[in-house]
């Protein structure tokens, strides 16, 4: 909640110094420093903490029984509720990055300070409802930072032949060599637990870098194709669009029936799709540049030739309909779905209970290397190179992938699939209860959170 503070207070000065007072003033600059200083912080303590506290709220942990309409009995699975939690809260983000579209007209029309009034509003309100509904959230108590003594565990696993079981004191709150820790065998055993989710996370700073292409170069590469009055900004629209259309199919369709013939598109292999589509949508959008640079009147170098130049002074765009732009986003929201939200669950999933938002803003931190390495390959980002940072890009994508599926494709085997789900029902729930005269195992479903009904 004070993290929320802190980023309306951000929005607020960034609304404020954008009036066209403020910039005749002079404050435009420093407020957009102070603006930008305040979201990122409200940023990072509000992603951090707001995945795990959705999914906390829902608390059942035991498989049960439900009758569908149809009269068959499942077992709805925890698991797959998690997941499907996820795949809402994304959908969630997803319809509100549509106000995208509202600001740049706003922008447009109006001015800077109108685009930032609106999201201002919006999350006024959220917060009041934040507010208002506090005392009916499930909110796990803070007990201080678990980093400091993360640290010093580690540490001594590092500095000791038995690794960190050499952290773990004795009933007494003592270390071998007669130290007094705060810790117990417990949170030692968590953090193992903890650290091995995080050997996944390196490998999404280059699924990240790639994503990030999404922001900045997909939008210059529209501006240099022909518009017909679309504005090069608005295409990256069709990715939360995608997204929106695609998590409910998903969801309700396509993961069910896999579900239903045996096919268990288990964690890992998610992520693994995740990364492939990514290096599909880096090797579209090479494939796209190379249209461009082979189009008239500028070739490969759009918006820069004199054979483009019009009499006004500006210069044509290259004869390529920018509608050949939308498979590259396509296939970026399709990854988004497998990579980042499942990369969202798995981080929830895997993380002890005193570490959740620790995990979970560790996982973030991935974005925010991907952000700078995407920063330090951008002034190879010009013509006539696109095309070669593009397919770079594309295969460093797909190499993380595949190395990424060689590290941790043995995980499929504890994490989540269907024959360990199986075995642990049938320890609550036998087959018989739900068929007595059927062997085979039971469907397996996520709450729709309607227990009255479940």
């Amino acid at each position: 909640m004070y993290f929320s503070v802190i980023y309306i207070i951000g929005i607020a000065v960034l609304f404020l110094t954008s009036l066209p007072a403020s910039i005749e003033g002079g404050v435009a600059l420093p407020g957009l420093v102070v603006a930008l200083i305040c979201i990122g912080l409200g940023t990072g303590g509000i992603k951090a903490n707001v995945s795990p506290l959705i999914a906390e709220q829902y608390q059942k942990t035991k498989p049960r029984v439900k009758i569908l309409k149809s009269g068959e009995k499942v077992i709805v699975d925890p698991d797959l509720t998690i997941e499907r939690i996820y795949m809402v809260f994304y959908l969630s983000i997803n319809i509100g990055s549509l106000s995208s579209v509202a600001t740049t007209e706003l922008e447009l029309n109006v001015g800077f300070w109108s685009a930032y009034l609106l999201p201002l509003a919006i999350f006024i309100v959220g917060f009041c409802i934040l507010v208002a509904g506090r005392k009916r959230y499930v909110v796990r108590q803070p007990k201080g930072s678990v980093i400091p003594q993360s640290i010093r565990i580690i540490w001594i696993g590092l500095t000791s032949h038995h690794g960190l079981e050499a952290a773990k004191p004795s009933p007494q709150g003592r270390l071998l060599n007669g130290r007094v820790v705060p810790w117990d065998g417990t949170f030692v055993e968590e953090l193992k637990i903890a650290l091995a989710a995080c050997k996944t996370f390196p490998f999404f700073i280059i699924y990240w870098t790639a994503y990030s292409q999404m922001l900045n170069n997909f939008v210059s590469q529209a501006g240099t194709m022909e518009l017909h009055g679309i504005p090069n900004d608005i295409m990256g629209n069709i990715d939360p669009i995608t997204i929106i259309v695609f998590i409910p199919v998903l969801d309700r369709l396509i993961y069910p029936y896999l579900r239903k013939v045996g096919i268990a598109f288990k964690p890992i292999t998610r992520i693994f799709w995740g990364f492939i589509l990514g290096a599909a949508a880096m090797a579209y959008a090479a494939i796209v540049q190379q249209i461009i640079y082979s189009a008239p009147p500028c070739y490969d170098h759009p918006l820069h030739c004199p054979a483009g130049k019009l009499p006004d002074g500006s210069y044509k765009h290259n004869n390529v309909h920018v509608a050949v732009q939308a498979p590259t986003y396509f296939f970026i929201a399709i990854s988004e779905i497998f990579a980042n939200v499942t990369g969202l669950e798995y981080a929830y999933t895997k993380a002890p209970p005193s570490m959740k938002s620790f995990i979970m803003a560790l996982f973030m931190l991935t974005s925010a290397f991907g952000a700078a390495l995407a920063a330090a390959i951008a002034p190879f980002a010009k013509d006539p190179n696109l095309v070669w940072l593009y397919t770079g890009l594309s295969i460093a994508t797909l190499c993380t992938g595949l190395l990424f599926w060689v590290s941790f494709r043995k995980n499929n085997a504890v994490d989540g699939t269907t024959e360990n789900v199986n075995n642990a029902n049938r320890q609550f729930i036998p087959l018989d209860e739900l068929s007595p005269t059927s062997t085979r195992a039971p469907t397996l479903h996520a709450s729709n959170f309607d227990d009255s009904r479940e």
